[in-house]
């Protein structure tokens, strides 16, 4: 059984507290999320820089076959969407209806017919067929186990497929770094980040290529790009 390089077994039922922790994580994850659904113009415009570089790494073509995890209201769509064009096929997936609902008006008011977004956990979740490339956008330290909904991102990808991550954490190195505890306090009552999980330490450990490519505000964001080994 391939446990995603030393993960989790994805068939293995979590145990009763895993479950109420998860389930738990959710609901304030989509109490959070909700309330901001209607107010992401400031987040969409201040981060647009970093996640237009990182999209641009993915080398994306007519065709593809994409999926984003945590897609928010759907601000990478229209990026994506024109290097895919009309042959290609986004998936995207959020928890919070406000969010889902926001990112459906986005793409049936452009009448893009290959963009689909379904509300799901991304720690669970599963599809039909692998994708060409995904992204996570601001997504990932959010979610109620960093590992396995990493794992999951790996599993659905097609070998040598391509990931742009682009993510929070605390100040990395200088002085500043003394504002960390404050830091990590508005994470969480903003976004309901998850402090027990680390992204870049889930991404190195499940997939084979990862590198920081790209960092902004201090380094408190940054971007990172991962491949999923070609097949043998």
């Amino acid at each position: 059984m391939d446990t995603e390089r030393g993960g989790r077994d994805p068939t293995k039922d979590d145990s009763p507290t895993e479950n109420s922790q998860r389930e738990e994580h959710l609901k304030r994850s989509q109490t959070v999320w909700d309330r901001w659904s209607d107010h992401y113009g400031l987040s969409e415009k201040d981060f647009e820089p970093i996640r237009e570089r990182a999209i641009d790494r993915l080398a994306l073509e007519p065709g593809d076959r994409v999926l984003e995890i945590g897609c928010g209201p759907g601000v990478n769509f229209e990026r994506v969407r024109g290097e895919i064009g009309a042959d290609g096929e986004l998936v995207a997936v959020d928890y919070s209806p406000g969010m889902i609902a926001n990112a459906r008006e986005r793409f049936e008011a452009h009448g893009w017919e290959n963009v689909r977004v379904r509300r799901a956990d991304a720690t669970t979740v599963t599809f039909d067929e692998p994708f060409d490339a995904a992204l996570a956008m601001l997504s990932l330290s959010v979610m109620p186990d960093i590992r396995r909904a990493t794992e999951t991102v790996h599993r659905s990808l097609v070998p040598g497929a391509r990931v742009a991550v682009v993510d929070v954490r605390p100040v990395p190195s200088g002085p500043a770094r003394v504002l960390n505890p404050l830091v990590w306090r508005f994470f969480r009552w903003y976004a309901n980040s998850n402090p027990d999980g680390d992204v870049t330490e889930s991404i190195a450990a499940v997939f084979d290529d990862f590198e920081i490519v790209d960092t902004a505000f201090a380094g408190t964001a940054y971007a990172a790009i991962c491949t999923k080994r070609d097949a043998d």
